[in-house]
């Protein structure tokens, strides 16, 4: 019975500190402690479990909060099956950013995983996504830009003729996005609004990179975005087939994949073979 009262006091406690974090964006760790009214070597140990749900991260001084947004839970009812991959794929994208860096992140579950990798690391973050400035709206190590426009209700992005011009003016090194399709003839969007906006993201970035998982292969969608030899960088998990992993190669961007897998000349002879 003690058991089970235990783990109740440490649930309500982790919830807390969830709701503590939600409201604050960031929290000194001290400060926790104090309104939990706990050790901070307790404080620590519920931060690693908030940490391995990726719904915290820690800083020097303190603590972010990374987790979903109260007001803003657009990615609930995706699929539960992919979020492994889109974690992964986050991952291999985060390595690809240097600190200082200007990037631009646009909307999407994959993107915004990504924002959760960079929390809390100096860079200069330009986005459209509601969601992902949430998340560094709070830090004091990245600057922030948020793209006004049309806020799209069920993305929580910006787009429409307001945002294409703010992102006019601006030069990123790199530039982030998510697209909904990927076939032999490039990269796809279903809204039409946000392909020109993302067009002028391309415009806009000295490298586009595109991060989707594997299940985005293979499938068009409303839009065309651009060719696949119009951006810089693929991104996407290790289930991608042999066939594809050509594909982009020979039109010309890099490959990553999210297990660190780099093809060689001798994966280009086994893709090749398999197509046969």
């Amino acid at each position: 019975m003690s058991n089970g009262n235990e783990q109740k006091r440490l649930e309500a406690r982790r919830q807390e500190l969830r709701r503590t974090l939600q409201t604050h964006g960031f929290v000194a760790l001290g400060d926790l402690a104090q309104r939990l009214d706990v050790s901070e070597s307790t404080v620590r140990r519920d931060l690693d479990f908030l940490e391995q749900e990726g719904e915290a991260r820690r800083t020097h001084g303190g603590v972010f909060w990374t987790g979903s947004a109260t007001s803003m839970r657009l990615f609930e009812g995706r699929e539960d099956s992919l979020w492994q991959q889109k974690r992964a794929i986050a991952v291999a994208a985060a390595r690809l950013v240097s600190d200082n860096e200007t990037i631009l992140l646009d909307g999407g579950s994959t993107t915004y995983e990504l924002a959760r990798q960079l929390v809390g690391r100096p860079l200069q973050v330009v986005t459209n996504s509601l969601p992902v400035a949430n998340l560094f709206a709070a830090s004091d190590t990245a600057d922030l830009i948020l793209v006004g426009g049309y806020v799209h209700g069920r993305t929580g992005v910006t787009i429409g003729s307001l945002a294409n011009h703010v992102l006019a003016t601006l030069n990123v090194s790199q530039a982030f996005l998510s697209v909904a399709g990927i076939d032999e003839r490039g990269f796809y969007n279903s809204n039409l609004l946000l392909v020109e906006t993302e067009r002028t993201m391309i415009a806009a970035a000295d490298r586009t990179v595109v991060i989707a998982d594997s299940s985005k292969f293979g499938r068009a969608s409303l839009s065309r975005l651009c060719r696949l030899g119009e951006v810089h960088t693929v991104i996407t998990d290790h289930k991608l087939p042999g066939p594809w992993r050509k594909r982009l190669l020979d039109a010309g961007p890099k490959l990553v994949l999210s297990d660190n897998e780099v093809p060689t000349e001798a994966d280009r002879s086994d893709d090749q073979s398999s197509c046969n």
